[in-house]
């Protein structure tokens, strides 16, 4: 009796669509964005515009003069309004009444954070950020002309060329890349959604200048971090190998040039990088500024005395770095003044000069000292490391 019983209730739900329910009931699971079941809302997008108030665009959006008040009262330490950036995006969401009812704006100040704003019955603001994913990939590239244009005709994230560009700053001169050189990195790559905002941590990278192989290996514990190469000495140096970035050599270091503006021969005992003007101009090593200010021919003019062997200048400035002056204590990399056209220059550029015990010396071959090595005591982790990174990055298969 049972067994018929059970092949009815069967059959009548077979009939009645029971199936149907269960898929629909599926199916009607609200979608949530930012905490808001989003499927509840009819969802207006736009534009922050330039000089548009918060409380103005909300007047427009539709909310109350109640709300409008609220907002005016909010304290900076719960929204700043002056983080609002014209050009970035907002959301409104708005119930599907008879007459819309605006009950949510979201503010999207960049892909990961976002700010939510609660308009039903009284203003409730809280902030909302996205989460992020990490996807690990191994890239290679061959150079033709830049760094930067190898990244971009191989659909790389542009990220990755000024990553690698820190990375071997000390070890390669980017002015002077070759056709054939190239690079392999083994990294993350930061994603939204599906929309990539970076990358993360590079874990090895290989580049191939002139022939020769560099190699780049993060490794850090309680003690040291940075990047090294393969027997564990740090790439990083007591020097950059240039002052700025991605820009090109318009003039080099000789004894015998024709100036542009005076016309004669003369020596010119620097490097010109010809970039545009306002390119921030960086100390390639730490030190003290023993001179700031104009130095005839060579316009704005910046100084630094490294130590008891070396010095280095900075000439036809546009305008020097914040807080330098005659004195001023300054770390490798710190912007100490920006690419202009002072003194005798026939356009933007920067001379860059070292001296050494002195003497001037050609910036291009001067060589750099490492800092110090990993300690002994942790070269077998390092090198367990270096080997499997290794296995990775000589995988892909570098096309010259």
């Amino acid at each position: 009796m049972r067994k018929y019983s059970f092949l009815a209730l069967a059959l009548v739900c077979l009939l009645s669509g029971c199936n149907n329910v269960s898929q629909n009931a599926e199916e009607s699971e609200p979608t949530y964005e930012y905490g808001i079941p989003v499927d509840s809302f009819d969802v207006v997008r736009g534009q922050i515009k330039s000089g548009e108030a918060v409380s103005q665009l909300f007047t427009e959006l539709g909310a109350t003069p109640q709300i409008i008040n609220q907002l005016n009262l909010v304290p900076q330490s719960v929204f700043d309004m002056r983080n609002v950036r014209a050009g970035n995006r907002y959301s409104a969401y708005y119930t599907f009444d008879s007459v819309p009812k605006l009950e949510y704006v979201i503010y999207h100040h960049s892909l990961v954070d976002h700010v939510v704003f609660h308009l039903k019955d009284s203003l409730h603001i809280h902030p909302f950020q996205k989460d992020t994913r990490r996807e690990t990939k191994l890239a290679e590239a061959t150079i033709t002309s830049s760094l930067w244009n190898a990244v971009a005709d191989n659909h790389l994230n542009i990220a990755l060329a000024l990553e690698l560009s820190d990375i071997y700053a000390w070890s390669i001169d980017f002015f002077g890349l070759q056709p054939n050189d190239g690079f392999t990195a083994y990294y993350d790559e930061l994603y939204v959604d599906s929309t990539s905002i970076g990358i993360g941590e590079i874990y090895a990278a290989k580049f191939i200048h002139c022939g020769k192989t560099y190699y780049a290996f993060n490794f850090e514990n309680d003690e040291v971090s940075g990047f090294w190469d393969e027997n564990g000495n740090s790439v990083r140096k007591a020097f950059l190998k240039a002052p700025l970035k991605f820009s090109r050599i318009s003039s080099g270091f000789t004894y015998a040039r024709k100036h542009p503006v005076y016309k004669t021969v003369r020596p010119h005992t620097g490097v010109d990088y010809a970039a545009p003007a306002g390119t921030p101009v960086m100390t390639i090593g730490d030190g003290v500024v023993i001179q700031k200010g104009w130095k005839g021919g060579g316009g704005n003019t910046v100084k630094i005395r490294h130590n008891s062997v070396y010095a280095t200048a900075y000439l036809h400035l546009s305008k020097y770095g914040k807080g330098i002056a005659v004195g001023t204590k300054v770390q490798q990399g710190q912007i100490i003044g920006y690419v202009g056209s002072t003194g005798a220059s026939t356009g933007a550029h920067l001379d860059f000069r070292v001296w050494k015990n002195k003497k001037p010396i050609n910036p291009l071959t001067m060589e750099s000292p490492s800092v110090e090595p990993i300690p002994q005591k942790y070269m077998a982790e390092f090198y367990q490391l270096r080997d499997s990174l290794i296995q990775k990055i000589d995988t892909a298969r570098f096309a010259k």
